[in-house]
């Protein structure tokens, strides 16, 4: 079991920047991949990014290119994902996920654990 702890999210005016933490404990591997989600109300969950073990590969939606990066500490199993420029849009509960793979899935599916979640709201 993993388990994941989200921290950072709260409320912010638009063009503001957070920065989300995911701290991983409990069985972790030296082989995995991590990615953030989130979910607006009455929508689906989202890809938002992801990073591999190493941070030599990282996928991001076209909806955040270039505003969010996300990072990873293997030393506190920890990913980060800072988010600039925010918009109202970006406003939903950010997930983190865990997966044991050498590949870095962009589908909620694909991977195993979750945090709690953590709400981020962009006020225009």
């Amino acid at each position: 079991q993993v388990q994941l702890v989200e921290s950072g999210g709260g409320l912010v005016q638009a063009g503001g920047s957070l920065r989300l933490s995911c701290a991983a404990s409990g069985r972790t591997f030296d082989t995995y991949a991590m990615g953030w989600f989130r979910q607006a109300p009455g929508k689906e969950r989202e890809f938002v990014a992801a990073i591999n073990w190493s941070g030599d590969t990282t996928f991001y939606a076209d909806s955040v290119q270039g505003r969010f990066t996300i990072s990873g500490d293997n030393s506190k199993n920890t990913v980060y994902l800072q988010m600039n420029n925010l918009k109202p849009e970006d406003t939903a509960v950010y997930y983190c996920a865990y997966d044991y793979t050498i590949v870095v899935f962009t589908t909620p599916g694909e991977y195993d654990y979750w945090g709690q979640g953590t709400q981020v709201t962009v006020s225009s």
